[in-house]
């Protein structure tokens, strides 16, 4: 079996240690607009390489998954200098944003089996001219509950997916509608286990995790150090729970940073919460992308977490999930 990488097919196997929800570089629809946003991309470029390089030396880290959005600042050019500068496999995406913060007015405005196009397009035969292939699809939905145009884009998904048969990874806003989503996957033919269920780490209720394990989906502990949402010490409390609970083979950990991007935080965001990001940021306290493996795998630890099933979550999941295996735990609980 093999997957798509921005420089190429690589077998399942050399996956390695996989980080399944980070970003490179991100840009909001209309930031190339503003005068006042710059961007040094060989800074940025030298700077995230360095980052990489610090993930492959000193964590074992072999493979970078960016599910940016195509609409997202998604430059895969610039992912595959990365790639080839720091000796870190990185698999891009294709798929949008969710209505709130993106969907295009152009693609809005076509209809199911188009979109379907352009995804198998860019999985099969490339990313515009670029000869790069995307290696998964990214679907994104708001929240409390998918929205109508949102279920055109993910009906589109899984057209794709049926046809290339490359795995789903979502976001979900404040961890909302995982279980929405699997049931339209469900709808549209596609398997639970090929679909990773995003940010599922935002919502604070063992339940709601249950419900997605439950289905037989992989489920998104992916905004790791993510302090603005929720507190680490509750991510790993709840980590914690569905390892004990006989569900460690559908836990997928990451961390959802990017290494830069392009003009200020998104408008939509309440005025309390860019002050806190600020404010983060001031202090040193946003975490750099090894504060998984420093801080975070630590409180995993303590917790009764052995170092087998960090393994497991790290390196057999990612592999399972894109070879399309069903693992012991889904074929039974």
């Amino acid at each position: 079996m093999m997957v798509q990488t921005v420089t190429g097919l690589i077998p399942v196997g050399r996956l390695g240690r996989t980080l399944m929800h980070e970003h490179l570089f991100i840009a909001y629809p209309g930031a190339w607009f503003d005068p006042l946003a710059k961007f040094d991309r060989a800074g940025f470029i030298e700077e995230t390489v360095r980052r990489l390089v610090q993930l492959r030396t000193e964590h074992h880290v072999r493979t970078f998954v960016d599910p940016c959005p195509n609409e997202l600042g998604r430059d895969v050019t610039m992912m595959k200098e990365v790639s080839e500068k720091s000796g870190i496999h990185i698999v891009c995406t294709t798929g949008f944003y969710y209505e709130e913060l993106g969907l295009p007015v152009y693609w809005r405005a076509r209809t199911v089996d188009e979109i379907a196009e352009l995804y198998i397009r860019e999985i099969t035969h490339g990313i515009g001219d670029t000869g790069v292939k995307a290696g998964a699809i990214k679907v994104s939905t708001g929240a409390p509950v998918v929205t109508a145009n949102e279920k055109k884009f993910l009906a589109a998904a899984c057209i794709a997916q049926k046809t290339t048969g490359v795995p789903i990874i979502t976001h979900t806003t404040d961890g909302c509608a995982g279980p929405e989503q699997q049931q339209l996957f469900a709808a549209g033919g596609v398997a639970a286990h090929r679909c990773l269920i995003g940010h599922s780490c935002y919502n604070l209720d063992p339940a709601y995790h249950r419900r997605i394990v439950d289905a037989g989906s992989y489920i998104g502990f992916d905004q790791i150090g993510v302090f603005l949402y929720q507190p680490d010490d509750v991510r790993a409390d709840n980590l914690t729970k569905l390892v004990r609970d006989g569900f460690r083979a559908q836990i997928m950990m990451s961390m959802d940073l990017h290494c830069g991007r392009l003009g200020k935080v998104t408008p939509q965001l309440a005025a309390d919460k860019i002050a806190k990001i600020e404010h983060l940021k001031s202090q040193g306290l946003c975490p750099a992308h090894t504060y998984i493996f420093t801080d975070f795998i630590p409180m995993l630890h303590a917790r009764g977490v052995s170092e087998a099933d960090i393994v497991s979550i790290l390196e057999d999941n990612p592999r399972r999930f894109f070879a399309g295996e069903i693992s012991a735990s889904k074929a039974t609980n």
